[in-house]
């Protein structure tokens, strides 16, 4: 018996690189002539709810960028932002090829993400011939590591905790993932996850 119904795999991190993170907006913030400080004193607040699916990446860039007239538009800033994203170095793509070619279990996203990026990342990199259900936190409203949204994925899915396993390359997260009675493993690299997984008999 396989011993897993569902396997969630977080994303930034751990499939692709990291959407819109510190090094992401360091690299777009300089190519673009903006001071690092002013961004980040004003990127918090709306950056959550923007992540909860709250309000729009429009009006997110309208909080943090266009409170102020630029020399460029909201799409040259968007476009900028949407190509930080890719393949991770080190990353589990190959393994998440691998466990779909299996059939053997259902394979989900569990991962923080704002519905625009969220959408181009699935839709440039193929996401969703893998990965068949989407419980990221600009669908759900909710957002790790807090543990509603573990118990809002046990809900959605279905399946007893302990047959869920969840990838993650943050250990707060699957801190919360513990506690909320699923299996985690703390992503460090392809290689270790691979052990991780033939240990767990999934290989």
């Amino acid at each position: 018996m396989f011993p897993f119904d569902v396997i969630l795999f977080d994303v930034g991190g751990v499939l692709l690189t990291n959407g819109w993170d510190h090094r992401e907006r360091a690299v777009v913030l300089d190519r673009f002539g903006m001071d690092r400080a002013a961004f980040e004193a004003r990127h918090p607040e709306p950056y959550r709810a923007w992540e909860a699916g709250a309000i729009s990446m429009r009006a997110y860039l309208d909080a943090t960028v266009f409170y102020e007239p630029r020399a460029f538009s909201h799409e040259q800033l968007i476009d900028a932002i949407c190509n930080q994203s890719l393949p991770l170095k080190n990353g589990a793509l190959g393994i998440l090829k691998e466990l779909s070619a299996s059939n053997k279990c259902l394979l989900g996203a569990l991962n923080n993400e704002a519905r625009e990026t969220n959408e181009y990342r699935f839709e440039t990199f193929g996401l969703h011939k893998y990965l068949k259900v989407a419980l990221s936190s600009c669908y759900l409203g909710l957002r790790k590591p807090d543990m509603a949204i573990f118990q809002r994925a046990l809900d959605i899915l279905g399946s007893p905790p302990e047959r869920i396993l969840f990838i993650d390359d943050r250990e707060e997260n699957t801190a919360s993932a513990h506690r909320a009675g699923m299996r985690a493993i703390l992503f460090e690299g392809e290689d270790g996850l691979r052990r991780e997984l033939e240990s767990l008999e999934v290989f």
